[in-house]
């Protein structure tokens, strides 16, 4: 009768002849418990569960998942690398421009680039270079405050509306469809033509004005959509109060398509900004503006192109930069796009 076969490994080294731990698989019923706490065990310690889960296996939430698609996107990448350096010229623009954007000499007038002077002069003798610098702040300023309290306004009226119903909820849509009936440009000519202002706020306040039905409309309807889940009418069953429901519930569900929206709409503000100043409605001088810059210019496109060229090539650049974040944005937080 033939001997049978031993592993080498099996023979454990801790004593004479003792079998050591493992060396013999068990069967039955105890190997399979065993089987299971060991793997147990072993998820336990993994960092990373399987693919939409977090550490230790935890679900991630929409947040997470769109923070995690947003870092691996080039274009959020590149367009928020824009944003970030025209929010920092916007905050210290002497960084990168020492010059003073409201010195000008006459004897200069359209002349090109010289050294030191990359840009060139304008019409009156300014560097063209300082001032598409300085008016970054201008162009940033009314997108950024334009769009927070676009936002903010246009999300409670919307979201209040889209939660209570009835009356109210007629009486937003009717006021909404009035400010959608107004032309942007006309209402801004007839609005801030009377405006004898130099700063930045009158032209904010318009934009915010007609600005808001937008936003308000998608809250709305964000709102309306969020309130019919489940988890908001067992809150409802179990006595949960309005407010709670609104700030617990419904807000971090239906605020994403705000988001979205509001980010790509910001680009659209600084170019309706740069619009209105083109027109001599909106900022005016000495206030410095791409706008202001780009109007002067178009009369000297023949002789002098590189005065249109730089202020109507940066405010490209910054609108196309916000309208890529937006679409990126968007991609993140559309689970349809998954």
């Amino acid at each position: 009768m033939p001997e049978p076969d031993f592993d080498e490994g099996a023979i454990s080294a801790t004593g004479a002849g003792g079998i050591g731990q493992g060396a013999i698989a068990p069967t039955g019923t105890g190997a399979a418990m065993d089987l299971a706490i060991s793997e147990g065990a072993t998820l336990e310690k993994t960092p990373g569960g399987p693919e939409g889960t977090g550490p230790a296996g935890k679900p991630r939430s929409l947040w997470g998942d769109a923070w995690r698609d947003l870092r691996r996107n080039p274009v959020f990448i590149v367009s928020g690398l824009i944003i970030l350096f025209l929010v920092v010229i916007s905050l210290w623009p002497s960084l990168i421009a020492s010059g003073n954007p409201l010195k000008c000499d006459l004897s200069k007038a359209q002349l090109g680039s010289r050294p030191g002077h990359p840009f060139g002069y304008d019409g009156q003798g300014c560097d063209v270079y300082t001032r598409t610098v300085y008016g970054a702040r201008a162009s940033v300023t009314v997108g950024v405050c334009t769009t927070l309290g676009v936002a903010l306004f246009g999300s409670v009226l919307g979201g209040l509306a889209g939660f209570f119903g009835g009356g109210w909820d007629a009486l937003l849509s009717r006021i909404t469809d009035i400010f959608f009936g107004i032309p942007v440009v006309l209402g801004g000519l007839v609005f801030l033509s009377v405006v004898t202002s130099t700063t930045v706020w009158p032209v904010i306040g318009f934009m915010i004005l007609l600005g808001w039905p937008q936003i308000a409309r998608i809250a709305r309807g964000s709102v309306i959509t969020a309130k019919q889940n489940d988890y908001v009418q067992a809150a409802r069953a179990l006595g949960a109060s309005n407010s709670r429901m609104l700030l617990r519930h419904i807000t971090p569900n239906a605020v994403a398509p705000v988001i979205v929206v509001a980010t790509i709409a910001l680009g659209t503000y600084i170019s309706l900004e740069a619009t209105l100043s083109y027109l001599g409605v909106g900022l005016k001088p000495p206030s410095v503006s791409w706008g202001i810059d780009i109007s002067a210019a178009s009369q000297y496109i023949r002789n002098a192109p590189h005065m249109l060229l730089w202020p109507a090539g940066a405010l490209a650049v910054t609108v196309l930069a916000f309208i890529m974040l937006g679409d990126a944005v968007r991609d993140a937080l559309d689970p349809k796009l998954r």
